[in-house]
């Protein structure tokens, strides 16, 4: 009494067998886009972090600078070395050699590193002003970077 089971094929309708081959390469279009996309990102990331370690060299450097005026103060303009900086060779010895030290320092750090140091004499209601330049070269770039810093000594 029992009937024995009969298992039916199912048919599928036509045309649902799966991914075609178009559908399949516009996902690997798709797929190639966000790829590059990710790579551009990649690549501007590694060019943002150069330019911020030259910022950061800029700024060590500027600064070791005026550590080093403060800590030889005399004459007040034994640091002026004008555009492109050159150590005046005189006056004060230690002066020229900070100079002539920073310069080296610059040059190796920065690609295509110059500074220049202006001074401005104190007057009776400031005191001396030196304004630390340090240029250099980004790679894609026409115009130099610049970085400024301002010290009263």
């Amino acid at each position: 009494m029992n009937a024995p089971l009969v298992h039916r094929r199912q048919r599928t309708p036509q045309g649902v067998g799966g991914f075609s081959l178009i559908e399949a390469m516009v996902a690997l279009l798709v797929l190639s886009i966000g790829l590059l996309g990710i790579a551009a990102l990649y690549v501007e990331t590694l060019r943002a972090s150069r330019t911020a370690l030259y910022r950061t060299e800029a700024v060590v450097q500027a600064t070791d600078l005026a550590d080093r005026m403060r800590a030889n103060r005399n004459p007040a303009n034994a640091y002026a070395c004008g555009s492109p900086c050159v150590p005046a060779n005189g006056g004060n010895a230690i002066a020229d050699a900070d100079l002539a030290d920073w310069m080296n320092a610059i040059a190796a750090a920065l690609p295509a590193g110059s500074a220049d140091v202006a001074f401005t004499a104190p007057s009776a209601t400031t005191p001396a002003i030196y304004v630390i330049t340090v240029n250099w070269t980004e790679v894609g770039q026409d115009d130099p970077a610049t970085y400024q810093l301002r010290v009263e000594i």
